[in-house]
């Protein structure tokens, strides 16, 4: 795809901070990061977990005391997953506004892109880039679990219309992002696939985690936006420097000995006019960000 974005360096922000006032934090992004800012999560706010912030919209959602999950013994499951597929299926074939069907975020879970959104409006002069995150298939399916405390990335029908759900969540926003007259990168956040290739999920393979990412990053492609995978600490790089993904962030302060690992699927990377964006801020210990600044 044609890149209009050229990034020249500038510094950008992962989506989370630990703030509880969302218009404090909107503040903070265009104070210091006003060329390409971003929606904020707080995640102090339980609703604005990672993945409890995409979860509103999946078939099956339960809630027992603290716990929230998928329950597909439910009697009224299968028709709540046919629902979904009829429902995403019409926003697919732009039978329905996707910004009237269950694939859009609300102010009630996601409450900082909505102020973000507003400051944009009101911008005189666009960004030269703006950011929104969702977080990644990966990460999703194996941070929600069924009825029976079992991933539900084990389960496929589930995991389908999980990945189905967060690739319009990421199409949604792009097409809301886009009043601001500038490129729109949206980022998925996999933390989880730090744990790839770990006992944990020795049974889930190469090819679930790459055609799950792929078909993420190919709805923000369709609306004409940017696709970035963000993972925070170590893992199997070239299943995010292989992918269809524009930028690949990673935490090049405490891995880059890794990361440089991969210099082949790197190099190939970077000469398809991809982009690589540095985590050069420490965030695993105060200390070594006292050092750093000083």
């Amino acid at each position: 795809m044609d890149n209009p974005f050229r990034p020249r360096g500038l510094p950008t922000l992962i989506g989370s901070l630990p703030l509880t006032d969302h218009d404090e934090a909107c503040e903070l992004v265009f104070e210091h990061t006003p060329q390409i800012p971003l929606w904020v999560q707080l995640p102090a706010h339980k609703q604005e977990g990672m993945v409890a912030q995409f979860m509103p919209g999946l078939p099956g959602i339960c809630t027992t005391g603290d716990r929230v999950y998928i329950n597909s013994d439910k009697d009224d499951f299968e028709a709540g997953i046919l629902k979904f597929y009829e429902d995403y299926m019409a926003a697919e074939e732009g039978q329905t506004d996707l910004s009237e069907s269950r694939f859009v975020l609300s102010e009630g879970t996601a409450p900082g892109f909505f102020v973000f959104v507003e400051r944009l409006k009101k911008l005189s002069t666009p960004p030269i880039a703006v950011k929104g995150q969702v977080t990644g298939p990966f990460t999703f399916c194996t941070g929600i679990s069924d009825q029976n405390k079992k991933a539900i990335i084990y389960d496929e029908q589930v995991k389908d219309a999980a990945v189905k759900l967060l690739a319009l969540k990421s199409r949604w926003q792009v097409q809301q992002l886009s009043c601001s007259g500038c490129p729109v990168i949206i980022f998925f956040d996999e933390p989880a696939l730090a744990g790839f290739g770990s006992s944990e999920f020795i049974s889930i393979s190469r090819d679930i985690i790459v055609q799950s990412l792929e078909e993420v990053i190919a709805a923000v492609h369709a609306e004409g936006g940017l696709a970035g995978v963000h993972v925070c600490a170590n893992t199997d790089w070239s299943l995010v420097l292989d992918s269809a993904a524009d930028i690949v962030s990673f935490d090049a302060y405490s891995y880059f000995d890794r990361f440089i690992l991969y210099s082949d699927h790197i190099k190939t990377f970077l000469d398809a006019g991809k982009m690589i964006a540095w985590g050069v801020v420490p965030t695993l210990q105060a200390d070594e960000l006292e050092n750093a600044t000083a």
